[in-house]
């Protein structure tokens, strides 16, 4: 792709803008940056570009587009809503828009390997990475895990594979994306307030097959009604994985034993209760993992060793320290209320539940109704504290309580703690109302836990 002395237009300077600036501009383009906030608050992001050539438009849209001139490409950001104003007026006129992995797929030369789904996509995308690690050949983590995939395309070889984990915002300015291999986890409600309806949000994510080919493959959640019903359109070869049925093809549970069967031939690869990492959710993650590595030719053996070994990723229900034989669980990376759901389930202890943060247009309902006796208390705080709060009321909880923030939840669930219960952070939310991402929430919560060891 030739983008020299090209005008390409960034719209967003966050976590993905920055490197699509430094690539764009290691490319010979020509770059103008808009984002809506100020310029003093994007100082570090700018700090970041010290020495690069571009124009920028910050704190608004440019309302006269004869100050952007002549636009070759627009490439969006994930965080910016496609059917903002501007950006309607960008398609009315004509320009070529994308999203960010869609610029790294047209400059990777490595196959892909793409996870999506409401649920699960991060600790997937993490222990595909390390099975697939042990090949000969690099392997690039990246996408919605925290490294943008533009950071890495231009170092790639066709050698190498990329596993990259995508979300909806990102899909939805995809235009020529195909990977190798594709897989939809599965799918419940979730960003709503942009997506609007389910089935929008669906289709977003069944965009991850559109380019594909009959020579690739779609590694598909079985057991999920929606994912299973959708993918009859899929042209690539589907393979479906399941924990609850025995299947003619694919992967699946028998005799507490994860197993593949394709093309009539069947490979034992580990006793479930062998897995490294803990929760029926975890198991649906091991099983997609498990096809995933199959079809990329790795063998039994292997992905066994991976699938023992793995241990888990930071910020899903990861085990932060015992204090008092309280036991504080960091669970930051659930956005939403199924991923909640699974946290609470896995646990066994009593738990002390903190939740909250900003508004996705979630309905609580199904989130309260998984606590079963297992939560004693709730703290809730954020944008959605008082929908959490009235929804707990309605349904007859009444042990929650409105706090002000996270540090406060903390410190009102460790007062009234007892020995053997586990304080849980699973907020059922989205953190940008208080945070700038999920990872800063859980850090946040470590530190938080920390200073109450120190003190």
């Amino acid at each position: 792709m030739n983008l020299k002395n090209k005008k390409v237009l960034v719209i967003g300077l966050a976590v993905t803008g920055v490197p699509l600036v430094k690539t764009l501009c290691q490319l010979g383009a020509q770059v103008i940056i808009n984002d809506l906030k100020a310029e003093i608050d994007l100082k570090e992001n700018i700090k970041e570009l010290q020495g690069l050539e571009y124009k920028s438009i910050f704190g608004r849209h440019p309302e006269n587009f004869s100050e952007l001139g002549e636009l070759d490409l627009v490439v969006v950001s994930p965080g910016i809503p496609l059917d903002i104003p501007f950006i309607l007026e960008l398609r009315k006129r004509k320009i070529n828009i994308i999203g960010e992995i869609e610029l790294a797929y047209r400059l990777n030369k490595a196959p892909i390997v793409a996870i999506t789904g409401t649920n699960g996509k991060t600790t997937t995308t993490a222990l595909v990475g390390r099975i697939l690690q042990s090949l000969d050949k690099r392997v690039f983590v990246v996408g919605n895990i925290g490294i943008p995939a533009i950071s890495k395309a231009l170092e790639t070889t066709g050698e190498d594979i990329m596993v990259m984990e995508v979300s909806s915002f990102q899909l939805e300015s995809i235009v020529d994306f195909r990977p190798k291999v594709a897989a939809l986890l599965n799918l419940t409600p979730d960003h709503l307030n942009r997506h609007k309806t389910v089935d929008n949000y669906l289709q977003t994510k069944l965009k991850i097959f559109d380019k594909q080919k009959s020579n690739d493959f779609a590694i598909i959640n079985y057991d999920d009604k929606k994912c299973r019903e959708s993918s009859k359109k899929i042209l690539s070869r589907k393979i479906f994985f399941s924990t609850k049925n025995k299947l003619d093809e694919g992967v699946f549970i028998e005799k507490n034993n994860i197993v593949v069967l394709i093309d009539n031939q069947k490979h034992e690869i580990i006793h479930i209760d062998e897995i490294g990492i803990p929760g029926i959710h975890n198991l649906e993650n091991a099983l997609a993992a498990t096809a995933i590595a199959f079809v990329m030719g790795i063998n039994a053996g292997i992905i066994k060793e991976g699938l023992t070994n793995f241990r888990g990723v930071e910020h899903r229900i990861e085990h932060v320290t015992s204090l008092d034989g309280i036991k504080f669980i960091n669970d930051s990376k659930a956005t939403n209320t199924d991923a909640a759901i699974k946290a609470i389930e896995t646990i066994k202890k009593q738990i002390i539940l903190l939740a909250g943060g900003m508004d996705k247009g979630s309905d609580f309902g199904s989130f309260v109704k998984a606590f079963n006796g297992r939560v004693k208390k709730l703290f809730v705080y954020g944008e959605t504290a008082p929908n959490i709060y009235n929804t707990c009321k309605k349904m007859g909880y009444q042990d929650v309580f409105l706090v002000k923030d996270l540090q406060e939840a903390v410190l009102n669930a460790y007062n009234i703690a007892e020995e053997g219960d586990t304080i849980l952070l699973s907020p059922a939310c989205a953190s940008w109302d208080m945070y700038r991402n999920f990872e800063e929430r859980g850090k946040h919560f470590k530190t938080i836990v920390k200073s109450l060891r120190g003190s």
